[in-house]
Protein backbone atom coordinates (compact mmCIF):
# COMPACT_ATOMS: atom_id res chain seq x y z
CA UNK A 1 0.00 0.00 0.00
CA UNK A 2 1.04 3.47 -0.38
CA UNK A 3 2.81 5.37 2.24
CA UNK A 4 0.23 8.32 2.20
CA UNK A 5 -2.26 5.24 2.19
CA UNK A 6 -0.79 3.64 5.31
CA UNK A 7 -0.36 6.98 7.71
CA UNK A 8 -3.88 7.82 6.53
CA UNK A 9 -5.71 4.37 6.79
CA UNK A 10 -3.99 4.41 10.75
CA UNK A 11 -5.17 8.16 11.02
CA UNK A 12 -8.91 6.87 10.54
CA UNK A 13 -8.39 4.40 12.98
CA UNK A 14 -7.91 1.22 11.42
CA UNK A 15 -5.84 -1.37 12.31
CA UNK A 16 -6.01 -3.25 9.63
CA UNK A 17 -6.86 -4.06 6.61
CA UNK A 18 -10.56 -6.36 6.56
CA UNK A 19 -11.23 -9.77 4.93
CA UNK A 20 -12.82 -8.01 1.58
CA UNK A 21 -9.50 -5.45 1.24
CA UNK A 22 -7.10 -8.12 2.10
CA UNK A 23 -8.43 -10.12 -0.61
CA UNK A 24 -8.96 -8.42 -3.16
CA UNK A 25 -6.35 -5.81 -3.33
CA UNK A 26 -3.24 -7.69 -5.19
CA UNK A 27 -6.25 -8.88 -7.75
CA UNK A 28 -7.09 -5.65 -8.41
CA UNK A 29 -3.83 -4.32 -8.16
CA UNK A 30 -2.49 -6.89 -10.99
CA UNK A 31 -5.67 -5.59 -13.04
CA UNK A 32 -7.74 -8.64 -12.98
CA UNK A 33 -11.97 -9.10 -12.99
CA UNK A 34 -13.28 -9.15 -9.48
CA UNK A 35 -16.52 -10.02 -7.56
CA UNK A 36 -16.50 -9.21 -4.29
CA UNK A 37 -19.51 -10.69 -1.99
CA UNK A 38 -18.70 -9.38 1.83
CA UNK A 39 -21.28 -7.75 4.65
CA UNK A 40 -22.73 -4.46 4.82
CA UNK A 41 -20.66 -2.55 6.27
CA UNK A 42 -17.14 -4.68 6.29
CA UNK A 43 -15.07 -1.48 4.18
CA UNK A 44 -15.70 -2.72 0.37
CA UNK A 45 -15.62 0.72 -1.00
CA UNK A 46 -11.85 0.70 0.32
CA UNK A 47 -11.50 -2.68 -0.94
CA UNK A 48 -11.76 -1.66 -4.34
CA UNK A 49 -10.30 1.96 -3.64
CA UNK A 50 -6.72 1.76 -2.29
CA UNK A 51 -5.24 -0.61 -5.10
CA UNK A 52 -7.52 1.00 -7.93
CA UNK A 53 -6.59 4.81 -7.07
CA UNK A 54 -2.39 3.57 -7.31
CA UNK A 55 -2.61 2.67 -11.15
CA UNK A 56 -3.83 5.92 -12.31
CA UNK A 57 -2.19 9.10 -13.20
CA UNK A 58 -2.70 12.56 -12.05
CA UNK A 59 -3.73 15.05 -15.57
CA UNK A 60 -4.36 12.02 -17.93
CA UNK A 61 -8.06 12.16 -17.50
CA UNK A 62 -10.79 9.98 -16.91
CA UNK A 63 -8.98 6.42 -15.85
CA UNK A 64 -11.72 4.97 -12.95
CA UNK A 65 -15.63 5.08 -13.10
CA UNK A 66 -17.76 3.89 -10.38
CA UNK A 67 -20.98 3.14 -10.87
CA UNK A 68 -23.63 3.34 -8.11
CA UNK A 69 -27.66 2.75 -8.15
CA UNK A 70 -28.78 5.81 -6.53
CA UNK A 71 -27.54 9.46 -5.96
CA UNK A 72 -27.20 9.26 -2.44
CA UNK A 73 -24.72 6.09 -2.59
CA UNK A 74 -22.94 8.13 -5.42
CA UNK A 75 -22.64 11.37 -3.46
CA UNK A 76 -21.88 8.91 -0.31
CA UNK A 77 -19.08 7.08 -2.23
CA UNK A 78 -17.47 10.54 -3.71
CA UNK A 79 -17.29 11.74 0.07
CA UNK A 80 -14.88 8.61 0.94
CA UNK A 81 -12.92 8.19 -2.05
CA UNK A 82 -12.16 12.15 -2.18
CA UNK A 83 -9.80 12.41 0.65
CA UNK A 84 -8.27 9.29 -0.33
CA UNK A 85 -7.45 10.69 -4.24
CA UNK A 86 -6.45 14.19 -2.77
CA UNK A 87 -3.43 12.08 -1.08
CA UNK A 88 -1.90 11.56 -4.34
CA UNK A 89 -3.10 15.11 -6.28
CA UNK A 90 -5.90 12.63 -8.00
CA UNK A 91 -9.38 14.88 -8.55
CA UNK A 92 -12.98 13.24 -7.97
CA UNK A 93 -16.28 14.07 -9.38
CA UNK A 94 -19.75 13.14 -8.62
CA UNK A 95 -22.29 12.93 -11.81
CA UNK A 96 -25.76 12.24 -10.29
CA UNK A 97 -29.15 13.18 -11.30
CA UNK A 98 -30.54 16.04 -9.29
CA UNK A 99 -27.77 18.21 -9.74
CA UNK A 100 -27.04 21.15 -12.08
CA UNK A 101 -25.78 18.98 -15.44
CA UNK A 102 -24.01 22.76 -16.75
CA UNK A 103 -21.74 22.78 -13.92
CA UNK A 104 -21.09 18.81 -14.41
CA UNK A 105 -20.18 19.29 -17.83
CA UNK A 106 -17.90 22.34 -17.00
CA UNK A 107 -16.47 20.16 -14.16
CA UNK A 108 -15.84 17.74 -16.86
CA UNK A 109 -13.36 19.52 -18.51
CA UNK A 110 -10.64 19.59 -15.75
CA UNK A 111 -10.57 16.34 -16.91
CA UNK A 112 -10.86 14.35 -13.33
CA UNK A 113 -9.35 10.97 -13.05
CA UNK A 114 -12.27 9.61 -11.17
CA UNK A 115 -15.56 10.23 -12.00
CA UNK A 116 -18.81 8.34 -9.97
CA UNK A 117 -22.27 8.61 -10.76
CA UNK A 118 -25.41 7.14 -11.49
CA UNK A 119 -26.05 4.90 -14.81
CA UNK A 120 -28.73 7.61 -16.12
CA UNK A 121 -26.90 10.91 -16.25
CA UNK A 122 -23.46 8.97 -16.60
CA UNK A 123 -25.17 7.66 -20.24
CA UNK A 124 -26.54 11.19 -21.19
CA UNK A 125 -22.81 12.58 -20.78
CA UNK A 126 -21.19 9.56 -22.58
CA UNK A 127 -23.97 10.25 -25.29
CA UNK A 128 -23.58 13.80 -25.55
CA UNK A 129 -19.76 13.21 -26.22
CA UNK A 130 -18.96 15.23 -22.31
CA UNK A 131 -17.60 12.35 -20.65
CA UNK A 132 -14.92 10.65 -22.60
CA UNK A 133 -13.91 6.84 -21.47
CA UNK A 134 -10.89 6.14 -23.96
CA UNK A 135 -8.70 6.27 -20.95
CA UNK A 136 -10.27 4.28 -18.51
CA UNK A 137 -8.43 1.73 -16.87
CA UNK A 138 -11.03 0.04 -14.26
CA UNK A 139 -14.59 0.41 -13.75
CA UNK A 140 -16.17 -0.46 -10.70
CA UNK A 141 -19.86 -1.37 -9.81
CA UNK A 142 -21.07 -0.98 -6.32
CA UNK A 143 -24.00 -2.80 -5.10
CA UNK A 144 -23.71 -4.57 -8.42
CA UNK A 145 -26.80 -7.06 -7.43
CA UNK A 146 -29.00 -3.85 -7.22
CA UNK A 147 -27.56 -2.29 -10.32
CA UNK A 148 -27.92 -5.72 -12.63
CA UNK A 149 -30.91 -7.02 -11.38
CA UNK A 150 -32.96 -4.78 -13.31
CA UNK A 151 -33.13 -4.68 -16.97
CA UNK A 152 -33.03 -1.19 -17.75
CA UNK A 153 -30.43 -0.77 -15.40
CA UNK A 154 -28.39 -3.69 -16.87
CA UNK A 155 -28.97 -2.44 -20.29
CA UNK A 156 -27.49 1.08 -19.11
CA UNK A 157 -24.46 -0.89 -17.58
CA UNK A 158 -23.54 -2.47 -20.10
CA UNK A 159 -24.03 -0.03 -22.95
CA UNK A 160 -21.74 2.27 -20.91
CA UNK A 161 -18.85 -0.40 -20.87
CA UNK A 162 -19.25 -0.63 -24.55
CA UNK A 163 -17.70 3.37 -24.76
CA UNK A 164 -14.59 1.82 -22.56
CA UNK A 165 -11.60 0.35 -23.76
CA UNK A 166 -11.41 -3.50 -24.34
CA UNK A 167 -8.75 -3.98 -21.80
CA UNK A 168 -10.42 -2.16 -18.67
CA UNK A 169 -10.60 -4.14 -16.11
CA UNK A 170 -14.33 -4.73 -14.26
CA UNK A 171 -15.15 -5.25 -10.86
CA UNK A 172 -18.81 -6.08 -9.08
CA UNK A 173 -18.94 -5.57 -5.47
CA UNK A 174 -22.46 -6.68 -3.42
CA UNK A 175 -22.98 -7.72 0.01
CA UNK A 176 -25.34 -10.61 -1.55
CA UNK A 177 -24.83 -12.94 -4.43
CA UNK A 178 -27.76 -12.75 -7.18
CA UNK A 179 -28.40 -15.00 -10.05
CA UNK A 180 -27.10 -12.49 -12.75
CA UNK A 181 -23.53 -13.10 -11.18
CA UNK A 182 -23.23 -16.49 -12.85
CA UNK A 183 -24.06 -14.50 -15.73
CA UNK A 184 -21.77 -11.86 -16.29
CA UNK A 185 -19.51 -13.82 -19.15
CA UNK A 186 -22.68 -13.70 -21.04
CA UNK A 187 -23.36 -9.61 -20.56
CA UNK A 188 -20.11 -8.33 -19.76
CA UNK A 189 -17.94 -10.52 -21.72
CA UNK A 190 -16.07 -11.76 -18.32
CA UNK A 191 -15.25 -14.22 -15.97
CA UNK A 192 -14.33 -12.27 -12.73
CA UNK A 193 -12.39 -14.26 -9.90
CA UNK A 194 -14.91 -14.53 -6.91
CA UNK A 195 -14.01 -13.28 -3.21
CA UNK A 196 -16.37 -14.17 -1.19
CA UNK A 197 -15.63 -13.96 2.84
CA UNK A 198 -19.47 -13.33 4.20
CA UNK A 199 -19.01 -16.33 5.92
CA UNK A 200 -15.63 -15.42 7.38
CA UNK A 201 -16.03 -11.58 7.96
CA UNK A 202 -17.01 -10.90 11.43
CA UNK A 203 -16.33 -6.62 11.36
CA UNK A 204 -20.10 -6.15 11.70
CA UNK A 205 -21.08 -5.52 15.46
CA UNK A 206 -23.39 -7.51 17.80
CA UNK A 207 -26.89 -6.18 16.15
CA UNK A 208 -30.54 -8.04 17.85
CA UNK A 209 -33.50 -8.05 15.74
CA UNK A 210 -36.52 -7.21 17.85
CA UNK A 211 -40.16 -8.17 16.26
CA UNK A 212 -43.11 -5.95 17.77
CA UNK A 213 -46.71 -7.48 17.13
CA UNK A 214 -48.36 -4.19 15.66
CA UNK A 215 -51.37 -3.66 13.91
CA UNK A 216 -51.04 -2.02 10.88
CA UNK A 217 -53.52 0.89 11.95
CA UNK A 218 -51.02 1.63 15.00
CA UNK A 219 -47.89 1.70 13.15
CA UNK A 220 -47.80 5.39 12.94
CA UNK A 221 -48.32 5.36 16.91
CA UNK A 222 -45.22 2.61 17.49
CA UNK A 223 -42.94 5.07 15.16
CA UNK A 224 -44.24 7.94 17.49
CA UNK A 225 -43.23 5.73 20.61
CA UNK A 226 -39.96 4.23 19.46
CA UNK A 227 -38.71 7.95 18.90
CA UNK A 228 -39.22 8.93 22.31
CA UNK A 229 -37.28 5.79 23.71
CA UNK A 230 -33.93 7.49 24.85
CA UNK A 231 -30.83 7.57 22.37
CA UNK A 232 -33.20 6.11 19.64
CA UNK A 233 -32.19 7.23 16.32
CA UNK A 234 -33.35 5.01 12.97
CA UNK A 235 -34.23 5.12 9.47
CA UNK A 236 -37.66 3.65 8.61
CA UNK A 237 -37.92 1.72 5.69
CA UNK A 238 -41.39 1.49 3.51
CA UNK A 239 -42.37 -0.50 -0.01
CA UNK A 240 -44.12 2.82 -1.26
CA UNK A 241 -43.46 6.46 -1.01
CA UNK A 242 -47.52 7.25 -0.85
CA UNK A 243 -47.33 5.04 2.80
CA UNK A 244 -44.06 6.88 3.36
CA UNK A 245 -45.18 10.49 3.06
CA UNK A 246 -48.91 9.62 5.21
CA UNK A 247 -46.61 8.41 7.49
CA UNK A 248 -43.97 11.68 7.44
CA UNK A 249 -47.12 13.99 7.74
CA UNK A 250 -49.34 12.38 10.93
CA UNK A 251 -45.59 12.21 12.71
CA UNK A 252 -45.18 15.86 11.98
CA UNK A 253 -47.89 16.61 13.13
CA UNK A 254 -47.24 14.70 16.77
CA UNK A 255 -44.23 16.86 17.18
CA UNK A 256 -41.62 14.07 16.08
CA UNK A 257 -38.47 15.09 14.93
CA UNK A 258 -38.93 13.63 11.50
CA UNK A 259 -37.61 13.62 8.26
CA UNK A 260 -37.74 11.73 4.57
CA UNK A 261 -35.70 10.38 1.78
CA UNK A 262 -37.44 9.79 -1.27
CA UNK A 263 -36.87 10.18 -5.43
CA UNK A 264 -39.10 12.95 -5.44
CA UNK A 265 -36.79 15.68 -3.67
CA UNK A 266 -34.11 17.48 -5.13
CA UNK A 267 -30.65 16.58 -4.35
CA UNK A 268 -30.08 19.38 -1.90
CA UNK A 269 -33.14 18.21 -0.11
CA UNK A 270 -32.76 14.71 0.64
CA UNK A 271 -28.81 15.59 1.45
CA UNK A 272 -29.99 18.12 4.21
CA UNK A 273 -31.94 15.14 5.63
CA UNK A 274 -29.03 12.72 5.43
CA UNK A 275 -27.10 15.00 7.53
CA UNK A 276 -29.70 15.74 10.41
CA UNK A 277 -29.92 12.28 11.01
CA UNK A 278 -25.69 12.02 11.16
CA UNK A 279 -26.19 14.78 13.58
CA UNK A 280 -28.35 13.36 15.88
CA UNK A 281 -30.93 16.31 15.24
CA UNK A 282 -33.61 14.20 14.14
CA UNK A 283 -34.76 10.84 15.34
CA UNK A 284 -36.17 9.54 12.41
CA UNK A 285 -35.18 9.46 8.71
CA UNK A 286 -38.09 7.79 6.62
CA UNK A 287 -36.66 5.79 3.23
CA UNK A 288 -37.57 3.73 0.70
CA UNK A 289 -34.76 0.67 -0.12
CA UNK A 290 -34.02 2.56 -3.52
CA UNK A 291 -33.40 5.65 -1.79
CA UNK A 292 -31.43 4.28 1.05
CA UNK A 293 -29.14 1.80 -0.75
CA UNK A 294 -25.57 1.56 0.07
CA UNK A 295 -25.58 4.26 2.71
CA UNK A 296 -23.44 4.27 5.47
CA UNK A 297 -24.73 6.42 8.08
CA UNK A 298 -21.78 6.44 10.89
CA UNK A 299 -22.94 4.57 14.21
CA UNK A 300 -26.32 4.42 13.13
CA UNK A 301 -28.39 2.72 16.28
CA UNK A 302 -31.33 1.31 14.59
CA UNK A 303 -33.84 -0.03 11.72
CA UNK A 304 -36.68 -0.36 11.46
CA UNK A 305 -39.04 -1.88 8.89
CA UNK A 306 -42.68 -0.74 8.79
CA UNK A 307 -43.05 -2.67 5.91
CA UNK A 308 -41.53 -6.19 6.51
CA UNK A 309 -39.43 -7.33 3.20
CA UNK A 310 -40.41 -10.10 1.56
CA UNK A 311 -37.39 -11.62 0.02
CA UNK A 312 -33.90 -12.44 2.22
CA UNK A 313 -31.74 -9.91 0.23
CA UNK A 314 -33.78 -6.85 0.76
CA UNK A 315 -33.48 -7.63 4.44
CA UNK A 316 -29.75 -7.91 4.40
CA UNK A 317 -29.50 -4.24 3.17
CA UNK A 318 -31.78 -3.01 5.13
CA UNK A 319 -30.30 -4.17 8.45
CA UNK A 320 -27.17 -3.72 7.14
CA UNK A 321 -27.10 0.46 7.60
CA UNK A 322 -26.58 -0.80 11.37
CA UNK A 323 -24.07 -2.69 13.42
CA UNK A 324 -21.58 -1.14 10.61
CA UNK A 325 -17.79 -1.98 11.34
CA UNK A 326 -18.12 -3.28 14.69
CA UNK A 327 -20.83 -1.08 16.08
CA UNK A 328 -23.88 -2.35 17.89
CA UNK A 329 -26.94 -2.11 16.70
CA UNK A 330 -30.63 -3.01 17.04
CA UNK A 331 -33.19 -4.00 14.18
CA UNK A 332 -36.92 -3.34 14.65
CA UNK A 333 -39.37 -5.19 12.62
CA UNK A 334 -43.17 -4.02 12.53
CA UNK A 335 -45.94 -6.25 12.32
CA UNK A 336 -49.47 -8.12 12.58
CA UNK A 337 -49.00 -11.54 14.31
CA UNK A 338 -49.24 -13.53 11.06
CA UNK A 339 -46.86 -11.43 8.89
CA UNK A 340 -44.35 -11.96 11.69
CA UNK A 341 -45.13 -15.80 11.96
CA UNK A 342 -44.59 -15.67 8.14
CA UNK A 343 -41.30 -13.39 8.23
CA UNK A 344 -39.46 -15.41 10.94
CA UNK A 345 -39.35 -18.69 8.97
CA UNK A 346 -38.08 -16.49 5.77
CA UNK A 347 -35.05 -15.29 7.83
CA UNK A 348 -34.90 -18.58 9.94
CA UNK A 349 -31.49 -19.43 8.02
CA UNK A 350 -29.76 -16.19 8.25
CA UNK A 351 -28.19 -16.75 11.42
CA UNK A 352 -30.34 -13.42 12.56
CA UNK A 353 -30.61 -12.34 16.32
CA UNK A 354 -34.67 -12.53 16.52
CA UNK A 355 -36.44 -11.94 19.47
CA UNK A 356 -39.91 -11.12 20.58
CA UNK A 357 -39.88 -7.11 21.86
CA UNK A 358 -42.26 -5.29 23.87
CA UNK A 359 -42.03 -1.16 24.11
CA UNK A 360 -43.08 0.03 27.43
CA UNK A 361 -42.63 3.39 29.50
CA UNK A 362 -39.94 4.16 26.95
CA UNK A 363 -37.82 1.13 27.15
CA UNK A 364 -37.25 -1.25 24.33
CA UNK A 365 -37.23 -5.02 26.29
CA UNK A 366 -37.15 -8.70 25.02
CA UNK A 367 -37.72 -10.59 28.48
CA UNK A 368 -41.60 -11.04 29.28
CA UNK A 369 -40.43 -11.29 33.73
CA UNK A 370 -38.82 -8.11 32.85
CA UNK A 371 -41.66 -6.58 31.30
CA UNK A 372 -43.98 -7.77 34.13
CA UNK A 373 -41.87 -6.67 36.90
CA UNK A 374 -41.58 -3.56 34.80
CA UNK A 375 -45.47 -3.45 34.85
CA UNK A 376 -45.56 -4.08 38.92
CA UNK A 377 -43.20 -1.62 39.50
CA UNK A 378 -44.87 1.18 37.86
CA UNK A 379 -48.23 0.47 39.38
CA UNK A 380 -46.80 0.26 42.69
CA UNK A 381 -44.99 3.82 42.05
CA UNK A 382 -49.00 5.00 40.97
CA UNK A 383 -50.28 3.11 44.09
CA UNK A 384 -48.24 5.15 46.13
CA UNK A 385 -48.34 9.11 44.53
CA UNK A 386 -52.62 8.25 44.36
CA UNK A 387 -51.67 7.53 48.47
CA UNK A 388 -49.59 10.59 49.10
CA UNK A 389 -51.92 12.75 46.87
CA UNK A 390 -55.11 12.04 49.18
CA UNK A 391 -53.09 12.14 52.40
CA UNK A 392 -52.56 15.29 51.35
CA UNK A 393 -55.60 16.73 50.28
CA UNK A 394 -57.27 15.41 53.48
CA UNK A 395 -57.97 18.38 55.74
CA UNK A 396 -58.39 17.83 59.70
CA UNK A 397 -62.21 18.78 60.77
CA UNK A 398 -61.78 22.22 62.27
CA UNK A 399 -63.24 22.30 66.14
CA UNK A 400 -66.45 24.31 66.49
CA UNK A 401 -65.96 26.15 70.04
CA UNK A 402 -69.09 27.80 71.01
CA UNK A 403 -69.13 30.95 73.04
CA UNK A 404 -71.47 31.04 76.17
CA UNK A 405 -74.32 33.81 75.74
CA UNK A 406 -73.97 37.15 78.29
CA UNK A 407 -76.47 36.61 80.67
CA UNK A 408 -78.39 40.15 80.42
CA UNK A 409 -79.82 41.51 83.56
CA UNK A 410 -83.73 42.65 83.17
CA UNK A 411 -84.46 46.30 84.66
CA UNK A 412 -87.09 48.12 84.00
CA UNK A 413 -85.96 51.60 82.97
CA UNK A 414 -87.66 54.39 81.76
CA UNK A 415 -86.78 54.61 78.01
CA UNK A 416 -86.29 58.74 78.01
CA UNK A 417 -84.91 58.60 81.13
CA UNK A 418 -82.10 56.80 81.38
CA UNK A 419 -80.18 55.95 84.62
CA UNK A 420 -83.23 57.26 86.76
CA UNK A 421 -85.63 55.52 89.31
CA UNK A 422 -89.01 56.08 88.69
CA UNK A 423 -90.57 58.17 91.28
CA UNK A 424 -92.88 55.82 93.95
Amino acid sequence: MNQKFTAYFEEQGFKELSPIQAKTQALLAKGENVLGLAPTGSGKTLAYTLPLLEQLLPGDGTQLLVVAPSQELAAQLTNVIRPWAKLIDLNVLALIGGANVKRQIEKLKKRPEIVIGTPGRLLNLINDKKLKLHKLVAVVFDEADDLLGEKETLADCREIISHAPGETSLSFFSATKAPIFSELHRWFGVEPVVVDVRNEDHTQGEVVHYLLETPQRKRSEMLRKLAQVEGFFALVFFKQSATLNDVFEKLKHSNVSVARLNSEQRQVEREQALRALKKREISLLLTTDVAARGLDIPDLPAVVNYDLPKDTNTYIHRVGRTGRMGADGIVVDLGNEHDLRLFKQLIKDEGYDIRAGYLYQRQLIDDQEELVKLRTQVKAKVKKEVRAKRKQNTVEPKKIVTEKKKHKKKRKRDQKNKGKRKKK
